[in-house]
């Protein structure tokens, strides 16, 4: 396998690279094949952006109920046990989710049952062998943690149910991962936004009301994912080739192409969680976790921002390893481009409305959250670069080319712990944001260099420029919404009325400014899907 994507990525390399500054050219044989891909990026990405924001919206009244009902100490508490788990997180994965991502995909479309087989079942057993082992050190070392290191001796009594949260979370994140491979991340989807997060809303509300506090919150997280994880297993099951379906014990092991692959993602989950988590853990240690609890919900907003990117990635991802196998060159840039510009006019007039009204949306949450607003905007720009470059960190990772991904993470997770150790003791939760914008700045713009380096791609074309009065028009009507909203009684109306407007101007500009080939491919496809869901 390594000497096979050696010969892809040198086949690629040889390859002429389509313009940064104009869209690619392509021949009709491409564009059969851009609208093939395009269509199925665009009716998946569809369904997950919907559960996205249905999970968002209901999501924030969720988390306004939280920090109302909760406080910020027993927010702050969960945040912290997070931090733990994370970490073990990364350890007890065995770098083995992302590697199924990617392997399943390949095992699939070369029909290796095979090696498929071995994947998920020993992948099965190994993640859990795993994680008792950890969550057996997390019950003996958790309460050291807690009262030495985050000086938070409530933290103890919740160690138990944070180790059922890991082991579950881990089995879920696997065979979300094989369900990628899959290429089913539509039902997937369906299962995560539509089953998982009403259940565990829907218990905690109920256990709260019986007095569960934050126990009731931290059972209804493990109820739900027991739940989740029945119908993913299920579902994997009835996907999986009839070869690959039973248990070899004469071979309980993995190929080792996979174990290469999943060395690299432990690696990468290892920096991703320093970058990810530092700013939390350091905020805990110099500050406590009342500040952690107003951290945590303005960085829970913040990663709300980037649902589109999230929503293209989690389907282009796979679509990335098959189109590079193929050695399609030209096809991967042309999607790149595309998806990129999509995600960066769908997330401005948002991130337009987040900067704005960063103040009014913490004060919904009460009035000890009012404070964290300017967390609220100097993540919202990290953000906004975030998006802006698109799917460079997949395009690495899926192409084979996780060193560089790896060296990128390495550094700047460096970089981010050193910010935090300098900052937050000054600014405290100020500090860690800034910390953490400028390491996610900084990774994104980096990778796209990588990017370009490598597969001698970039998203950018001259028809980046026709969303320039788009963006315009959104920041105009958010501008004046804000003027008016003074004399509104309610925050969140002012806020809903400011975000349906922008979004509005920004539609309307950008279909009387005209949209081109590749443009019309994708509005053709969500529209189909659209129709096709009501009925028409």
């Amino acid at each position: 396998m390594l000497s096979e994507l050696k010969a892809d990525t040198a086949r690629l390399d040889q390859t002429t690279s389509p313009d940064a500054s104009t869209p690619v050219s392509v021949s009709q044989g491409e564009k059969l094949s851009f609208q093939t891909e395009m269509g199925r990026i665009s009716r998946q990405s569809g369904i997950v952006f919907a559960g996205t924001v249905f999970t968002a919206v209901f999501g924030y009244i969720f988390k306004v109920y939280l920090a109302r009902v909760l406080g910020a100490e027993a927010l702050g508490i969960y945040a912290l046990g997070m931090t733990i788990i994370g970490l073990l997180g990364v350890l007890n994965g065995l770098g083995l989710p992302d590697s199924a991502m990617r392997f399943v995909a390949l095992y699939v479309a070369s029909k290796k049952a095979e090696a498929l087989r071995a994947l998920l079942w020993n992948g099965s057993w190994m993640l859990l062998a795993a994680n008792l082992i950890f969550a057996a050190w997390l019950l003996k070392a958790g309460p050291w943690i807690a009262i030495r290191f985050y000086h938070s001796p409530q933290l103890v009594r919740y160690i138990p149910l944070f180790a059922l949260i890991m082991i579950t979370g881990a089995l879920n994140n696997f065979f979300a991962k094989v369900l990628a491979g899959y290429k089913e991340v539509g039902r997937r989807t369906l299962i995560n936004r539509f089953v998982s997060s009403p259940l565990t809303m829907a218990v905690t509300v109920l256990l709260i009301a019986l007095g569960g506090g934050l126990w009731g919150y931290l059972i209804a997280q493990i109820v739900s994912a027991v739940v989740v994880t029945m119908l993913m297993v299920s579902l994997v099951w009835r996907l999986t080739p009839v070869a690959a379906r039973s248990l070899d014990v004469k071979r309980l092991w993995i190929e080792p192409e996979v174990w290469m692959f999943s060395a690299a993602m432990f690696g990468l989950g290892l920096m991703e969680f320093f970058s990810g988590q530092a700013d939390r853990v350091a905020l805990g240690f110099y500050r406590g976790a009342h500040a952690v609890g107003i951290y945590a919900v303005a960085a829970a907003l913040i990663a709300y921002e980037p649902i589109i990117l999230q929503s293209v990635n989690q389907i282009f991802a796979p679509v990335i390893t098959d189109v590079h196998a193929r050695g399609e060159q030209v096809l991967l840039g042309r999607l790149f481009q595309t998806l990129t510009k999509w995600m960066i006019g769908l997330t401005v007039p948002l991130a337009i409305v987040v900067i704005i009204y960063a103040r009014p949306i913490m004060r919904i949450f009460g009035h000890d959250f009012e404070a964290g607003w300017p967390i609220l905007v100097i993540g919202t720009f990290g953000q906004l670069v975030n998006c802006g470059v698109g799917s460079v960190g997949y395009l690495l990772l899926m192409s084979g080319h996780q060193r560089r991904l790896i060296r990128v993470q390495t550094v700047m997770a460096v970089m981010m712990v050193v910010l935090c150790v300098e900052l937050v003791p000054l600014w405290g939760a100020l500090g860690a944001a800034v910390a953490a914008a400028i390491s996610n700045a900084g990774t994104n713009v980096w990778n796209l260099l990588e990017v370009r380096r490598a597969l001698h791609l970039s998203p950018y074309n001259r028809s980046y420029l026709k969303l320039l009065p788009s963006i315009g028009s959104a920041l105009f009507m958010a501008l004046l919404v804000s003027k008016v909203s003074v004399f509104m009684r309610h925050d969140w109306l002012g806020i809903s009325m400011a975000l349906l407007l922008a979004y509005g101007a920004f539609s309307i500009v950008t279909f009387a400014a005209g949209l081109d080939a590749d443009d019309r491919l994708i509005v053709n496809a969500v529209w189909s899907r659209l129709r096709g869901a009501f009925g028409q």
